[in-house]
């Protein structure tokens, strides 16, 4: 599991490598993310946004910029969490994923919340940090 905390917003993610659905002959690698986000603040928020970079085991980057999550825009109250699950395929074994989430606080400001570096990795892919 891999976790931030920006401005009392915390994100967990867990990733897991889909075999069923890899062709790894055919350089596909596909993996699935759980993601848990938290308000530890003191008022509303809405993910309007996300942002994620996705670099594979040769260094290319693919950027994702999109509204809301998973079709959703959900709203965490005040010590609410929301958790989704969604996926992404690499065309090499192992890779790495970042991001960000644009949360409306209920004055309209945007707030840029981290989501953590975590790594993507076959179980058969050399360990090594990303």
């Amino acid at each position: 599991m891999y976790s931030s905390t920006t401005e009392k917003v915390t994100v967990s993610v867990e990733p897991t490598y889909l075999r069923q659905e890899s062709s790894p002959d055919q350089n596909v690698y596909v993996w699935a993310y759980k993601v848990r986000i938290e308000n530890h603040g003191a008022e509303a928020l809405q993910l309007k946004t996300r942002y994620w970079k996705i670099t594979d085991a040769y260094g290319r980057v693919q950027e994702v910029h999109g509204s809301g999550v998973v079709g959703e825009q959900p709203v965490l109250q005040p010590g609410g969490i929301y958790e989704y699950t969604s996926g992404t395929p690499l065309s090499t074994p192992h890779g790495i994923m970042a991001g960000s989430y644009a949360m409306q606080m209920t004055d309209g400001t945007l707030l840029d919340v981290a989501i953590p570096a975590f790594s993507l990795h076959t179980p058969e892919a050399v360990r090594r940090p990303n």
